[in-house]
Order: structure tokens, then C-alpha cells, then sequence
């Protein structure tokens, strides 16, 4: 990934999407906002037990670094709903998943371990932010964001962009129950009998929706082994939520 900073406001962007000039998009690290331990310091969820003057001090830093876009989040539920954002919405949004083909909304992803899969048809000018954690991955919310697509916008899975952000490698993602916990179909995808590699299965799913392989870039980046740059629950427990962007700048 690349790495970028404003104002001291630290994030990083995929290779695959940096080259489209209208997009503007970035994975947060922890690093550069206001919220003390064990929060500190960018953390951008309400609902971990940190003070809400800091956190929208915090997303104000993280929308001056996206052309001061308005950020746009949901109430992430750990399941497969997807969230069409027009103009006329109704606040709060509830689902794993955002797709919009607005101007100047930043698409916006917490997450600490879990998945920001950000989605970009340059064809069809729409943007997506999934929420894949395990359960999602399950359900295959990244699948239904794609159907979702091609439903609403017309979108044509050979023209989508992928970006896989920093989440649970393969490394630390253990599950010791999993023989309960996750399908049989998903045990291929074991690491040393009870860890599972959720950034292939992310890709796969990818490609299983019609995306073009090269077009996908997986960070590799565990967030448990780097709580330096990003929060990590099973690394911490108490802790923040970093945030993954992604919007289409105004053009007039």
C-alpha cells in the first residue's frame, strides 16, 4: 500500500485505485486524532466508550483529508444487508455495506480487524465500502454489494476496482470452535489447523462475483501484529475503530 499523511492525519491507498484522479480514498491508521487511551488516538466510532467531542474532532481530520467530503457511515451489523445512499436518504443507515454513485460522499467503513473491502466501477462512476468480518464473509456480503451493482447501476463486474484493507491475517485470525462457528465449505481455507486466511476468501469471492483478478489488491497487512498503526479487538479488546474511506470528489 501506499503510504500518505495530511496534516498529520496518517492513511494509506491502494495502488489500484490512486491512478483514477475523481476518486479519493484512504485507509486510516490510529495515529494523528484527539482520543486518549485506549482509544488514541483517530478513533472514529461512537459506540466503544470514547468521547464524542474527539471523535467528531477525529472525522472532521479524516474529511479535511478527503476534500472535506461528508463522511458517510452506517450502523455495521455483521450480516449481509447492503445500503443504497442516494440524495434523499433517511438517517441512520443499518447494514455491512454502502454503495453510492454520488459526488462527495465518503463512503465510511470502522473497523478493527474486520474487513474494508472498498469497491470502484470507473465506468459507471459507483463506489462501494463492504464490511466483511467473519460473519460477513459467511454470507458473502461482498457478493451481494456486487449483485447489488449490477442491479441499481448497471455495473459490469470485469470493470471493478477491489482493495482489501489491513484486517486479521491469517496469522492471528484463530478460531478454536470453528468446526461450530464456520462452514465446512470455508475449511479450506485453514492455517495451521484451527487459523483461517479471510483475505482469500475475500478474494475469491471477488473473483467468484466476475472481478477481474488483477484488478484486486490485498493489503497482506495483519492488524493484530501492527497495533502501532491500526486498532486491533482481539489485539486489545477495549479499544478504537480506524476507518476506511472511500468518494468521488465534486467536480464542479
Amino acid at each position: 500500500m501506499i503510504a500518505a499523511e495530511v496534516d498529520g492525519v496518517s492513511f494509506f491507498q491502494f495502488p489500484n485505485l490512486v491512478s483514477f484522479p475523481e476518486l479519493r480514498h484512504g485507509v486510516f491508521t490510529r495515529n494523528g486524532g484527539f482520543s486518549r487511551e485506549p482509544f488514541k488516538s483517530l478513533n472514529l466510532s461512537l459506540s466503544v466508550g470514547d468521547e464524542e467531542r474527539a471523535i467528531k474532532h477525529n472525522r472532521l481530520l479524516v474529511s479535511r483529508c478527503m476534500d472535506n467530503g461528508e463522511l458517510v457511515f452506517t450502523r455495521q451489523m455483521h450480516d449481509a444487508d447492503v445500503v443504497v445512499v442516494s440524495g434523499t436518504d433517511s438517517l441512520p443507515f443499518m447494514g455491512d455495506a454502502l454503495v453510492c454513485g454520488l459526488e462527495n460522499r465518503m463512503l465510511s467503513i470502522k473497523i478493527a480487524d474486520c474487513q474494508s473491502v472498498l469497491i470502484y466501477d470507473p465506468v459507471r462512476n459507483v463506489i462501494a465500502n463492504v464490511h466483511s468480518g467473519w460473519r460477513g464473509s459467511v454470507k458473502n456480503v461482498i457478493g451481494r454489494t456486487i449483485e447489488v451493482m449490477k442491479e441499481h447501476f448497471s455495473c459490469s463486474p470485469s470493470d471493478i476496482f477491489a482493495g482489501i484493507s489491513p484486517s486479521l491475517g491469517p496469522c492471528c485470525a484463530e478460531f478454536i470452535n470453528y468446526r461450530n462457528e464456520i462452514p465446512e465449505q470455508f475449511w479450506k481455507y485453514r492455517h495451521n489447523e484451527n487459523h483461517f486466511d479471510f483475505w482469500q476468501i475475500s478474494i475469491d469471492q471477488l473473483c467468484g462475483a466476475g472481478v477481474i483478478p488483477e484488478n484486486i489488491y490485498s493489503s497482506g497487512i495483519c492488524t493484530k501484529c501492527n497495533t502501532n498503526l491500526f486498532f486491533s479487538y482481539r489485539g486489545e479488546k477495549i479499544t478504537g475503530r480506524f476507518v476506511s474511506v472511500i468518494g468521488m470528489k465534486r467536480q464542479s
